[in-house]
This record gives structure tokens, sequence and C-alpha cells, in this order.
């Protein structure tokens, strides 16, 4: 697997032949294995691992206290500087870190599996804690991998492809994890998962080195501005009062999927259906609706002007919640099931991949890892505090006035893209 440094030209990935070529590069493979890497985690300390809470015993309000684990995933940025700063004696800049968070991956789920909760439940906690950490750390580098090995009009299709890879291993950790629970206990499924982890291990040693950009090395600047430093430039690029609009659009673009994303599983059940019902409509059919408008995001934003794209991207995320008040209307029926899932995941996947590309613009390839870090905490803050009170508006309601106003969250959204429409240069 190479670095695609070949071409700095942005001309060479425009149009219909840019767009194969850049689906056809060595890195978007690369990505693809890195992308599965990062997925995989993500449910064996979230979804997944409350099943296996709950199915050994644990109480309701322990698994609650145990889901702050995943809290890692959005704190990143607070060590992100440490990773930019200091490289691993070893394997280079990128690929030292992505080794270590890879095998620390790999030692901690093996320790969960043979351990259990049943042995001990604090132990098992502080590994849920330890694979979440490595596992956030891991997501850290591989941003900064695909933002720094290929050119800006390329990043769509990188970001394509690890989303592709990413949804790959969620079906793995979601879905199969419990079939393979259900068949051989969840020992040997988490055992199963923590060799799923060798593929991405694999594939980054396999994996070259981005070639060091011109300007500032992070390395000769002191720890202290370390941590500023990737700031500070953010902000003296932009100026404060863009630097402020672009953080907020990042934060609020999610909002509308991320409103009903928790109280999704609830309001299934409340539907009238069974988990079996659900992990096959939600967890296996969605997962590849997802990757389908992945790659229909890849492609229109190395076709497109971006932010005609991020228009689209965000009336889609906003307009597919009303599908869900089919499945209020026709409770049961599963049809509306598989077409709330349908519009859902679709705009998801379309919408994922846009944010990727106009987030990795944004960067600094001095401080990539850090910057990159605090837009993807920022996009995902706002879903850990609504979700938190998303029920009590459920409560008050109904769940179609609140699919309803799910919707209108993107006004805000919509209204500061206009704003910034002439004052950000993105084609």
């Amino acid at each position: 697997m190479t670095t695609d440094t070949s071409a700095n030209d942005n001309n060479n990935y425009k149009g219909w032949r840019g767009i194969q070529r850049a689906f056809a590069t060595p890195s978007a493979l690369t990505l693809l294995f890195l992308g599965f890497g990062s997925g995989l985690p993500f449910l064996l300390v979230g979804g997944t691992l409350s099943t296996w809470l709950r199915d050994t015993g644990v109480a309701l309000s322990a698994i609650g206290l145990v889901s702050y684990a995943s809290f890692f995933y959005v704190l990143k940025f607070l060590w992100a500087p440490l990773i930019d700063r200091y490289p691993l004696p070893f394997l280079g800049r990128r690929k030292g870190w992505l080794t270590i968070s890879q095998i620390i991956l790999v030692g901690a789920l093996i320790s969960m599996a043979l351990l259990g909760p049943s042995s001990s439940l604090t132990i098992f906690v502080v590994l849920a804690g330890l694979v979440a950490f490595a596992g956030a750390t891991q997501d850290i580098v591989v941003d900064a991998y695909r933002i720094e090995i290929a050119p800006v009009k390329s990043q769509a299709a990188l970001a394509a492809a690890y989303i592709l890879g990413y949804r790959v291993a969620l079906i793995l950790s979601g879905a199969v994890t419990l079939y393979l629970a259900e068949l051989v206990g969840w020992t040997k499924a988490y055992l199963v998962m923590a060799a799923c982890m060798l593929l991405p291990l694999i594939a980054g040693l396999l994996s070259k080195e981005p070639n060091p950009e011109n300007g500032l090395s992070i390395r000769e600047i002191h720890l202290r501005d370390a941590f500023l430093k990737p700031f500070q430039e953010f902000f003296t690029r932009n100026g404060v009062l863009l630097a402020l609009a672009l953080l907020a659009f990042v934060g609020l673009f999610k909002l509308p999927d991320q409103m009903i994303g928790v109280l999704a599983g609830p309001f299934y059940l409340d539907s009238g259906f069974t988990k079996a019902d659900i992990a096959t409509i939600s967890k296996l059919y969605g997962v590849w609706i997802g990757i389908a408008g992945a790659f229909l995001g890849g492609v229109c934003v190395a076709a497109f002007n971006i932010k005609h794209v991020l228009i689209v991207a965000a009336i889609a995320v906003a307009v597919s919640n009303l599908t869900f008040l089919l499945m209020a209307i026709h409770p049961g029926e599963t049809w509306a099931f598989f077409a709330a899932i349908s519009a859902d995941n679709l705009s998801q996947g379309f919408a994922g991949v846009v944010l990727v590309a106009f987030m990795s613009s944004l960067t600094d390839r001095n401080f990539t890892a850090t910057q990159y870090a605090l837009l993807v905490s920022l996009a995902n803050l706002p879903g850990k505090f609504i979700g938190g009170v998303s029920g009590y508006i459920v409560e008050a309601t109904n769940y179609q006035t609140f699919f309803v106003l799910s919707t209108f969250s993107v006004v805000p959204t919509l209204l500061l893209l206009a704003w910034l429409w002439k004052k950000i240069e993105i084609k």
C-alpha cells in the first residue's frame, strides 16, 4: 500500500475520470481497512457491550454509568496534540501511534473476553475504558493519516472508503457479535472481534508514512504550544468570527440526526417491532443503505462544488426524520420501518462523507490530528447533551411532534451556511 504523491494537482481528481482515479488509489484501499479498524471497537464498548452486561444481570443503573467509557471518543482532542507533538521512535509519526493503539485494542478486547463482567465488573469496566481510549486514539491517527496521505480533491473518495470499512465493522460488532453470542457465547464472540482487529493492524503496517509537508514542524515547538498553537492557527487563519461560525456550523450539521439517535431503539420497540426485526432491518439492511449513501456522497463531493453538496446533505438529514412519522402512524408495519431506515441511513451515509470532506478542508496539515479531532468532537457533542433531554421532550409531547421538531432543527445550520457562503473558498 503506497502513498498517493504522484498527483498534487486537484484537477487530476475532477470529472468522472477523476472520481474513478480517486477511488482507485492505493490509499483508498488502506482507508477501507483503517475505517474497519475504527468502526470495530465503537459498538463493542457501546450498544453491544450494554447488551452483554444486561444479559449477565447487571443493573440498568450500572450499565448507564459504564456507557460513559465511550466519552473518550468525544474528548479525544485533549490528547491529540501529544500525538502531533511526539512521534514514537519506530515506524514513523503516524504509523507508530497507529500500531501501538491497535495492539492495545487487540489486547484489551482479548482481556475483556476472557474476564467477562461476572468475574470483576470494576476491572471489566476499566478494560472497556481502555478499549475506548485506544479506539479514540486510533481515530485521531487515522483521520490525520487520511488528510495527509492525498490531495484535497481525493479526500471524498478516501472518506467514502473509510466509511465503507467503518460500516462493515458496525455490522460485525453489532449484529454478527450478537448472533455469535447467542450461538457460542460472549467470550468467543469478543475473541472473534479481537481477531478481526488484526486486519487493520496489518494494513497499517503495510501502508506508507505520509510525506511531511513543508512548514512548521510541531515537533520543534514547546509542549505547551503543542496544545495552544493548533487552536491559535485555526483562529488566526480564519479570523475569530469566521472560526467560531465554522465551529458552530460543524457542531450543528448533524443535529437533526443526533436528536433522534438516542431514542431510535426505544421508538422501534414502542412501534411494535421485536429485537430480531430491529437487528435485521436497522443493523443489517440499514448499514448497507448507509454504505450506498456514503459512496453517493463521495461521488458528489468529487463531481460538484462541496458548498452545494453541503446544502443537499443538511436538508436530506433533516427531511429524512419525517419518514419516521410513517412508523408512528403505521406502528408494527414492516414497510414503514424499511422506508424510514432507507431514508435515514441513506442521508446519514451521504452527509457523513460530505461533512468529513468539509472538515478535512478546514485543517492545517501542520496540526492535522489536533484540529480534526476538535472538529469531530464538536460534531458529536450536541448528540451527547441532547440525548439526555430528548426523552423528556417525547414524554411532554409525542413521537410525531418530536420528529417534526428534529426536522426544523436544521434551520440554524442553513442560516449559518448562508452567512458562510461567500466567506469560505472551497471548490
